[in-house]
């Protein structure tokens, strides 16, 4: 009987090695990108969402966006004033933390700052959001699919089946303006379509010519 690919061992040199080897072509990368583009933005991303990523990627097609391993990012551009690759580069790599990237580009800042000022888009918030408005439920009949009754009842809200429909048998509070949202919490917006969260990435620094600007940061100053 032939073995399963799942049962094959693989040695632990091998992944080191590749994960070097990622790390390594990820600070190539980013060296490479100091020399192609003019410009580069320290950026943050709020309420994270792969796709609506993937969508900024498209739309910069002629610029590169990284997120991720920011501590290797901070390594190619250079952690320190003797490190850095160019003037001034160590003090955008010191901003690398939480959910931030960067973006190397040859447009304006005028530019960079109006797209990135215009595009949001809303989304289903997620565990740990701070609810913008109070949602209260009215007994009686809801808009939902009969399937979606047993589910509805887990996530904590008082439903029952009548005649295949899904009816509400008291007022409920789902949520409470002002705070954090539990994950039912989260999972009973998003069965109501209330997309209670906003996707954007706001402008933390720039850098171009060896000087390094601070544009927004609340978290940590730039020395």
């Amino acid at each position: 009987m032939p073995k399963s690919k799942r049962d094959r061992v693989v040695a632990l040199t091998r992944t080191k090695k590749k994960a070097y080897e990622t790390k390594k072509d990820l600070v190539s990368e980013i060296q490479v990108c100091t020399e192609k583009y003019t410009n580069v933005f320290l950026l943050e991303v709020h309420n994270e969402r792969n796709n609506l990523l993937k969508e900024i990627r498209e739309s910069w097609k002629g610029s590169r966006l990284f997120m991720g391993r920011n501590k290797v990012m901070a390594v190619g551009l250079g952690r320190t004033p003797e490190a850095e690759i160019k003037p001034s580069l160590h003090k955008l790599s010191a901003g690398l933390v939480g959910s931030r990237g960067l973006l190397f580009t040859n447009e304006t800042i005028e530019s960079v700052r109006e797209w990135f000022g215009e595009h949001k888009k809303s989304c289903f918030a997620r565990s740990g959001t701070v609810a913008t408005e109070t949602v209260v439920l009215q007994p009686g009949p809801m808009d939902m699919p009969h399937s979606m009754e047993p589910q509805l009842r887990q996530l904590g809200l008082p439903t029952r089946l009548k005649d295949g429909v899904v009816v509400l048998d008291s007022e409920h509070t789902v949520c409470t303006a002002g705070k954090q949202l539990t994950t039912q919490q989260a999972h009973i917006l998003k069965h109501l379509g209330n997309s209670m969260a906003e996707f954007h990435l706001t402008l933390v620094g720039h850098w171009a010519d060896g000087k390094y600007t601070l544009l927004n940061d609340t978290t940590m100053d730039a020395e």
